[in-house]
């Protein structure tokens, strides 16, 4: 597992500058003027740092936006990083100032020269998540060493819950992160349960069911679709208790830990992808360790469904009928669509024994939200408009792409079945929509409840701000932040 990078918080010491090995960065507001550390670091480099200060190519730069100065004279750091951040600037750009600092730390120290600034919280968050790197595969490890980040401020004990916050989320990211990169013969889903049930350290309850005990429950979708895999299904509770006896918020995951599309095979291209078709339950899994790591004063249970959608003598087929635990049958029409299998039956699960609050589903769900929104946003449904105004206000904070998408009685009729009371899929017209309708049906009338198709943000082709290739961890800060400002105190 990928260990974040030590960053640690010092009280500004000006003679120690010039002792630094690896790199050092100066936070330079538009005007150019030189803090103390800055003008100490000035000095050492012999005015070199004021001229940049002065030149056209300070003045290009824009907000968050980074200038090695590499080998500067008169100092053993490798490299003086000069990053233009405003004293006033917003939380995108401070985000966009720690990426700079965390793309910049291969290996070595780092020393950020932060002065008498005390609003640090997205641009600590920036560098520890742009610091990431998934080597656990690789025979030297990655490209990354270890790195030491200190941050020099005048007052760092004004910052040291801040820095508690951002470590907590930052390792439910980077969890996350993990488990979706993992290639599918090393995360199965018997690895997959292990590794959530390695949480009960952090104080969570964590519990298993197995596959006696989902067809005791009737949980009878989710096990069609693992009918075809040699690996066995599984439904992982987990569960933060951090506000009394009041009933928890829920968060649901898919997490088909590779999906070949059953007997309605994928195409070759692009399959060896579907490694990351269990986003959704990593995302849920990284919220639960975030919340844990910060104690958060909330009450929230995450279950995911662990699958693997293979074809098989025994896989489900097209046109077969299944019956959910909430009583409905469904008839089969495509196997690829078995997401929301495994969603209704754990849906419905979280809904009969805690009686939520509230229910947040996450799943890359549909290719059809890919073409509707690119990989910049997340599809977001909902059925209750306070729910989801104060979700998408949190996704906004912490600069989570999510739009709301549509939901209808019109869409719905797409998935009527000749055979059985619901089909699996309404055809390619509005899929994501479709998809949505379908889980819709599985959710109490009185249940507020956001469905989050995050087929398009799990994981991307080329880095983004805040990660690179491959996972993106895409959630569980906006998660995070809506625990915090609606399920706390």
């Amino acid at each position: 597992m990928t260990d974040l990078p030590t960053f640690t918080l010092s009280e500004t010491s000006l003679d120690q500058i010039a002792e630094i090995e690896g790199r050092i960065v100066i936070l330079m507001p538009e005007s150019g003027k030189l803090d103390q550390s800055a003008r100490r670091v000035n000095r050492l480099m012999r005015g070199a740092l004021e001229r940049f200060a002065e030149s056209t190519a300070f003045s290009k730069m824009k907000e968050g936006e980074a200038t090695d100065l590499a080998f500067p004279t008169g100092m053993r750091a490798d490299a003086v990083q000069v990053i233009r951040l405003d004293l006033t600037a917003d939380p995108e750009a401070e985000r966009r100032a720690g990426a700079a600092i965390g793309a910049g730390a291969v290996k070595g120290e780092v020393l950020i020269l932060a002065g008498e600034r005390k609003k640090l919280e997205h641009l600590m968050m920036g560098c520890l998540l742009k610091t990431y790197a998934f080597g656990d595969h690789k025979t030297d490890h990655g490209e990354r060493g270890t790195v030491e980040i200190t941050m020099m401020v005048a007052k760092p004990d004004d910052l040291q819950s801040d820095l508690l916050r951002v470590r907590a989320v930052a390792e439910g990211v980077y969890f996350t992160r993990d488990l979706v990169n993992e290639p599918a013969n090393v995360l199965t889903t018997v690895t997959f349960a292990d590794r959530l049930e390695a949480l009960r350290e952090l104080g969570l309850k964590v519990g298993v069911l197995d596959e006696d005990r989902l067809e005791e429950l009737g949980m009878r979708t989710l096990l069609a679709v693992g009918l075809g895999s040699e690996t066995p299904s599984k439904v992982v509770i987990m569960e933060w208790t951090g506000s009394g006896t009041e009933a928890p918020l829920a968060l649901v995951g898919k997490g088909v830990v590779f999906d070949t599309g059953g007997i309605s095979i994928k195409s070759a291209g692009g399959m060896e992808e579907m490694t990351m078709d269990m986003g959704g339950a990593g995302t849920v899994a990284g919220v639960m360790k975030a919340l844990a790591l910060r104690k958060a004063a909330a009450n929230v249970v995450g279950i995911v469904g662990l699958v693997e959608n293979m074809p098989d003598g025994r896989a489900q087929r097209p046109g077969d009928v299944v019956r959910s635990m909430k009583g409905d049958t469904v008839e089969v029409i495509n196997t690829d669509a078995e997401g929301r299998l495994v969603l209704c039956d754990i849906m419905w699960y979280a809904q009969e024994r805690f009686e939520p609050r509230a229910m947040i589903d996450l799943a890359t769900l549909t290719g059809a939200i890919i073409v509707a929104l690119g990989h910049e946003n997340a599809g977001v449904f909902s059925n209750d408009d306070t729910l989801v105004g104060s979700f998408l206000a949190a996704a906004a904070t912490e600069d989570e792409g999510a739009w709301r998408m549509p939901l209808g009685e019109g869409y719905a009729r797409a998935l009527k079945s000749r055979i059985a009371d619901v089909k699996n899929i309404g055809g390619r017209p509005a899929g994501s929509i479709t998809a949505a309708e379908f889980l819709q049906r599985f959710v109490k009338k009185d249940t507020p409840w956001i469905h989050l198709d995050i087929a398009g943000v799990a994981s991307t082709d080329e880095a983004t701000t805040l990660s690179p290739k491959g996972a993106t961890g895409w959630g569980v800060r906006a998660l995070d932040r809506l625990v915090s400002d609606r399920f706390e105190g």
